[in-house]
């Protein structure tokens, strides 16, 4: 047995104890998406670098170049976890999925046919790897597994807010949304989905704190809730 088929099989034979262990998987709280790190294994994704970085047992283990979402579509940035894998979804999502708990979406880690935009922002805001890459990492990581997006939910610096209403979905929008919860005027669940009881909270928001009660989410409502300085 080769050094390489030794710590694949030992990795199984890891991720087998710990399913065992942790029957029901990890899930994101939808108000901050926060995930509790009890796994040996963990992922974490660097959208700017196009790096997909897997860490076991806190240390880094393997990495693999990838593709991100482009500006208008980012790839959503927070903590979640694996919930569903599954194979051949598909010539655009190569020959695995491994799907994350996105809770205004459906984002995943999956393989493409397009190899040549690896290194890129090119997505519709999914993590594209090589086939042959996702199919190595579709067997080392079990479900439950810890995904970390890094990046700022808001943003560059220097990028204006662009405004907010029904309709619109995103971690911006679950951000507004966790702020009015937390100020009291806001009730449903933080899902990053900007719904009828969003767009009342937000009224109410306004009109308590002197602004137009529009139900937009304009610069003046990201300074009132604190995002924006």
């Amino acid at each position: 047995m080769s050094r390489c088929q030794k710590q694949v099989w030992i990795l199984t034979f890891f991720f087998f104890v710990l399913q065992t262990l942790h029957s029901t998987p990890i899930q994101a709280n939808p108000a901050l998406p926060i995930v509790k790190d009890s796994g040996l294994i963990s992922i974490e994704v660097y959208p700017e670098r196009h790096l997909l970085l897997v860490n076991l047992d806190h240390k880094p283990y393997k990495s693999f170049p990838v593709a991100v979402g482009n500006p208008s579509t980012p790839t959503p940035v927070g903590e979640y976890s694996v919930t569903y894998k599954g194979k051949n979804w598909g010539p655009s999502f190569g020959s695995r999925w491994i799907g994350l708990d996105v809770p205004w979406g459906i984002y995943g880690i999956h393989g493409t046919n397009k190899p040549f935009s690896i290194g890129q922002h090119a997505s519709h805001g999914c993590i594209r790897m090589r086939n042959r890459d996702v199919e190595e990492l579709y067997e080392i990581i079990p479900i439950g597994t810890k995904v970390t997006i890094f990046g700022h939910v808001l943003g560059e610096a220097t990028q204006e807010l662009k405004p907010l209403s029904e309709g619109d979905v995103g971690a911006v929008v679950q951000l507004v949304q966790n702020r009015l919860q937390g100020a009291g005027y806001y009730l449903g669940p933080c899902d990053g989905r900007f719904r009828f009881s969003t767009t009342i909270a937000l009224k109410k928001f306004q009109r308590q704190n002197g602004l137009v009660p529009s139900g937009v989410v304009t610069q003046a409502v990201y300074e009132k809730l604190g995002l924006i300085e």
